[in-house]
């Protein structure tokens, strides 16, 4: 083995001290460059599925916040449509009322004009009456004058 080694022109000694230096520089690397290049990927790692958790949870919010926003826009057509229903009603009876009371009034104007034209005709009446018995008293007084 030792010409084998000496043909290529390799000494043991070297090859030992080169083996050991590798050893050396390996375990260095790996404690001060490898460790700490593991541990920042593993904690980019943790960022990253926390952002696609926070993403999702954002996402169910938004999806639950929708819903709740349906909810209270139909509650609100609803109430809106009963206020509406309500005020139609209320307007209904109210329209009821006025008509009610602008019957009345005209039928109390009614019967207070007829009132007064049977007052007025009865007025007439006697005035007519009146003069025609004092008409009736001046032709009885000619009647008697010229007889």
């Amino acid at each position: 083995m030792g010409s084998l080694l000496d043909a290529f022109g390799i000494q043991p000694q070297l090859l030992l001290a080169q083996a050991i230096n590798f050893a050396v520089l390996f375990g260095a690397l790996s404690y001060l460059l490898y460790k700490p290049v593991l541990k920042t990927l593993e904690e980019r790692r943790v960022v990253v599925a926390k952002g696609v958790e926070d993403a999702r949870a954002a996402e169910e919010a938004l999806a639950t916040a929708d819903e709740k926003a349906s909810t209270v826009v139909h509650s609100a057509e609803t109430e809106a449509e009963g206020i509406v229903g309500r005020a139609r009603a209320e307007a209904g009876v109210e329209k009821a009322k006025l008509v009610k009371d602008a019957e009345a009034r005209a039928a109390a104007i009614a019967a207070d004009a007829e009132a007064r034209a049977k007052e007025t005709a009865a007025k007439t009446l006697r005035e007519s009456e009146k003069e025609i018995a004092r008409l009736a008293v001046l032709a009885a007084e000619k009647a008697m004058r010229t007889a």
